[in-house]
């Protein structure tokens, strides 16, 4: 496997990454850190305080929070400056998106209107389009939203069945259909709204104004989380479009759809970072004070089993995000130096990287879950109860298994696109598959690994590569006809590569904090990583035979199990030691501190 830095998605899977070759979030610059306190400070004293009121929905309340964070510059961060925006990187737009994700309710709100409400016109706006509309959505002037899902089309994004029809003059086009699901849908004073033209096969997308004539909103939604954010049914009846207002070309509306989907994934892989560590502080405070049997609960072994686990999950999710976010601003910069408009350069970059996109958006959302269910657990009864900020973290997390494609329809993309370019010899993983098939008919009874911390590690990675390679091959030689069918074995894969990935990127990044900082700094993260990889081995090796179970005949199985338990094998580590090593540090500091 070459040693060389990735720069197509999905060649993690082939290629050798290197702890210099990746972005931490140790590394933040000094303007990066004052944007991030700036969305912190903003939420400490603008929105927490009034998180009651906003989950009651009060009227005016989440808009004018919204305008106030337009009015310090937090909506526009991603805006190019010559829109009156920041034009700040994607890994800093990443950050904003990251700490603002504590929000709750006002987080999605913020997110909408940030990424799906105003990317779009960002990216795909022409010239006349981004000087009027980008300023006033970047000030926060206008707010916006994003009308793609229908009543009989969600996953399913093509087949929604509202239409646009050119009117006889040629100067409008006369929309007609219906939206449901509209996050901001209630205020938003820009929709970006998807329709077939005519008998188009293919959507098409446009820009409409709140007040055009024909747009007509139902009474909000109400929801189990997240219930401050405005979601709404949105209907279009002979609603009058001026022609300039296509945004795009014609019959791009699907791809524009897809892309943004693509944003939206890695984005809410960033938006549960703050999240989870406001979880986590929660519980280790409460489990600082708590008492039961005369004894702090912070003092049980299961108590810091949880806490440890936790912040574990956590800490490696954040080391995804931030080394995706960096390869995507790295694909921006390559493809602006060869001449590509910016705006089109993000999606392309994004688009790149679809499958880490997916990767992050299923891990991020069910670590969040994780951390939050353990968050109530840890409160004990006192978590049940609508009076603590635990039980609304615990709410507000279910949607996001939700969001921006169902983690099913994520898993399909991460199995299915990795399948996919390894059949059309995108990437090289069928000539690696041939190395290793040879390699497994002379494996020993268990790897040897190097005494060295950071090349153990390295050679776990490496083994978790095999096995996930050697599924992939032995998926497409048996089932690659039915594909399309066999969603549970594009599952498999999907989970062989979310562990991966995420291992890795862990591994480097404690790496490179030893690095930077020196071993002392580094001992707990490696504790975390030994943990991680050990939990990690055994989702990859049952996520294998589980494959290989499907597809292999009976004479075959013997030696693929046998491989599967080679490659996904680690040495004995204990987990217990290291779990409470971690827990003991933050229920000393009393809060995440990591």
């Amino acid at each position: 496997m070459e040693n060389k830095k990735a720069l197509r998605g999905g060649e993690f899977l082939i290629k050798t990454t290197v702890a210099a070759d990746i972005f931490i979030p140790e590394e933040f610059d000094e303007e990066q850190k004052m944007i991030a306190q700036s969305c912190q400070d903003f939420l400490d004293s603008e929105v927490l305080p009034a998180i009651k009121r906003v989950d009651a929905m009060e009227p005016g309340l989440m808009s004018s929070l919204l305008k106030k964070s337009g009015e310090l510059g937090l909506l526009a961060v991603s805006v190019p400056q010559e829109y009156e925006g920041f034009g700040q990187s994607f890994v800093t737009s990443m950050l904003a998106s990251d700490i603002m994700g504590a929000g709750g309710s006002y987080s999605v709100a913020y997110s909408a209107h940030t990424g799906i409400g105003t990317l779009p016109i960002v990216y795909y706006g022409n010239e006349e389009q981004k000087q009027k509309y980008l300023p006033k959505l970047g000030s926060g002037e206008w707010l916006g939203c994003y009308c793609l899902t229908e009543p009989n089309a969600g996953s399913d994004a093509n087949s929604g069945t509202t239409k646009a029809v050119l009117s006889a003059d040629g100067k409008n086009y006369i929309v007609n259909g219906q939206k449901m699901w509209i996050t901001n849908g209630g205020f938003a004073d820009i929709l970006t709204v998807f329709a077939k033209i005519d008998n188009d096969r293919a959507l098409s997308a446009f820009i409409i104004e709140r007040n055009f004539p024909g747009v007509k909103f139902n009474p909000e939604e109400k929801k189990m989380g997240i219930k401050g954010s405005s979601t709404v049914q949105i209907f279009f009846e002979d609603c009058i479009v001026p022609v300039e207002n296509l945004l795009g070309k014609r019959g791009e509306g699907f791809r524009i759809a897809l892309n943004i989907l693509n944003l939206g994934r890695i984005k809410l892989g960033a938006n549960v970072i703050n999240s989870s560590k406001r979880s986590i502080n929660l519980s280790v405070k409460y489990a600082n004070e708590r008492k039961q049997f005369k004894t702090l609960i912070s003092s049980f072994g299961a108590i810091k089993h949880k806490l440890a686990e936790q912040v574990i999950r956590a800490f490696a999710n954040e080391s995804a995000v931030y080394r995706a976010s960096q390869n995507v601003e790295d694909a921006i910069q390559q493809y602006v130096a060869e001449g590509i408009d910016k705006g089109q350069a993000n999606v392309e970059a994004q688009r790149k990287f679809a499958i880490e996109a997916a990767i992050l958006k299923v891990y991020g959302s069910e670590m969040l879950d994780f951390v939050v269910d353990e968050g109530v657990q840890i409160h004990g009864g006192m978590g049940y109860s609508a009076e603590t900020e635990i039980e609304t973290l615990y709410r507000d997390s279910r949607i996001n298994r939700i969001f921006e494609g169902t983690n099913e329809i994520n898993r399909s993309v991460t199995g299915g696109t990795m399948l996919g370019k390894a059949s059309k010899k995108e990437l090289e993983i069928l000539v690696e598959a041939e190395k290793i098939y040879e390699e497994i008919k002379t494996l020993g009874e268990k790897p040897k690994f190097s005494e060295n911390f950071y090349e153990r590690h390295q050679q776990y990675i490496a083994n978790f590569k095999k096995a996930t390679i050697l599924v992939i091959k032995g998926t497409l030689d048996k089932l690659s006809k039915e594909l399309n069918t066999e969603q549970e074995v594009q599952f498999n894969i999907a989970d062989m590569l979310i562990q991966l990935y995420v291992a890795e990127s862990l591994a480097l990044r404690v790496e490179k904090i030893e690095t930077m900082f020196g071993e002392e700094k580094a001992s707990l993260y490696k504790e975390m990583l030994e943990v991680f990889q050990y939990e990690a081995s055994h989702t990859i090796f049952k996520a294998g035979i589980d494959a290989v179970y499907t597809y292999a005949t009976e004479n075959e199985q013997d030696e693929l199990v046998k491989a599967l338990i080679y490659f996904t094998r680690t040495n004995p580590f204990n987990c217990k030691n290291a779990r409470r090593k971690i827990a003991d540090k933050m229920i000393e500091e009393n809060r995440y501190c990591f």
